[in-house]
């Protein structure tokens, strides 16, 4: 490990659903201690949501002193932020039933060709081949959030402004849609396209919303994303749900089979819902395969029994 490029964030191991991890790690790396009052207060709005609400951590350390910016970046530019002493949080794929997370990003090794990711444990560190790092990235359009204070903000200037307001408006969009905001939330993607039209993020997350409102539209920006986009693995995801509601299971198995050959590892339910989208086409060897694939990813499913009792009867 070549030390000049690794950055020394301090351990931390209190989080909220409104205080991620990685936020108040690079807080308290700008000698910040962020509330943990503040953000459980803040978490009574999200009373059954599990995970983390990353915007409602990135408001609550601006109003402690930081300043944040959310851009489409590279892997050269994550590089500067690395060298300039800024740990950036990328957005990246998840596992099991988790879709996608923020990671914080510590260091690179020129030699090994790795990205270190922040581990909060200070015997580890979390090493990714920078080629299979940038292919997961790229799934989310290379969305990175850097919290800086205000001092520095001032020298950091590269990043379009357009697309920094717009990529701001996609996670405040979707702060409201898991507050129950569905309108506001709706009309908060409009604006975003609005700065900036080529913003994949709020094509995907409008798609999603009207695809649970049941609305023909989301094709139309699903379709949008892929074009601006074509590794968005949660675009071909959603086109896969659309059409698992609609019945028409050969076009539900062709999107979920898309989405698995960008990575078959992000989100272990598309494999039970492509396995049902099999089943009722009876391509019942698929099927079986699939659910199986499933609970391997899943081994503590909730759906476990019921699951394990299909595959018995195929």
């Amino acid at each position: 490990m070549d030390p000049t490029h690794t950055l020394s964030v301090p351990i931390v191991h209190e989080e909220n659903i409104c205080l991620p991890l990685v936020v108040s790690a690079v807080s308290k790396y700008w000698s910040i201690d962020l509330p943990l009052r503040e953000a459980t207060e803040i978490a009574k709005k999200y009373s059954h949501m599990k995970g983390s609400i990353l915007m409602e951590g990135v408001e609550l350390a601006e109003r402690h002193g930081l300043v944040a910016i959310i851009a489409n970046s590279s892997l050269k530019e994550l590089k500067k932020m690395i060298d300039i002493g800024i740990p950036p949080i990328v957005i990246l794929p998840g596992i099991k039933d988790v879709v996608q997370h923020a990671s914080l990003i510590i260091g690179y090794d020129t030699t090994e060709k790795t990205i270190f990711h922040y581990i909060p444990d200070p015997d580890k560190i979390g090493a990714i081949p920078e080629d299979r790092f940038d292919e997961q990235w790229q799934e989310d359009d290379r969305l990175m959030l850097i919290l800086i204070p205000q001092d520095i903000a001032e020298d950091v200037n590269s990043f379009d402004e357009k697309k920094i307001k717009s990529n701001r408006l996609c996670f405040l969009a979707e702060k409201l849609r898991l507050q129950g905001k569905v309108t506001e939330a709706e009309t908060t993607l409009k604006n975003a396209l609005e700065i900036n039209k080529s913003n994949s993020t709020a094509t995907c997350l409008l798609a999603g919303i009207l695809n649970d409102m049941n609305s023909s539209q989301a094709l139309t920006y699903y379709e949008r994303t892929i074009e601006l986009n074509p590794k968005c693995y949660l675009a071909y995801r959603g086109l896969g749900n659309y059409c698992l509601k609609l019945k028409d299971y050969q076009n539900a198995e062709k999107y979920y089979t898309m989405a698995l050959q960008i990575n078959s590892q992000r989100f272990a339910p598309i494999f039970k819902n492509r396995g049902l989208a099999r089943y009722e086409q009876k391509k019942f060897d698929g099927a079986k395969e699939d659910f199986k694939k499933y609970l391997e990813q899943m081994p503590n499913a909730y759906d476990k029994n019921s699951i394990e009792e299909i595959i018995t009867q195929i």
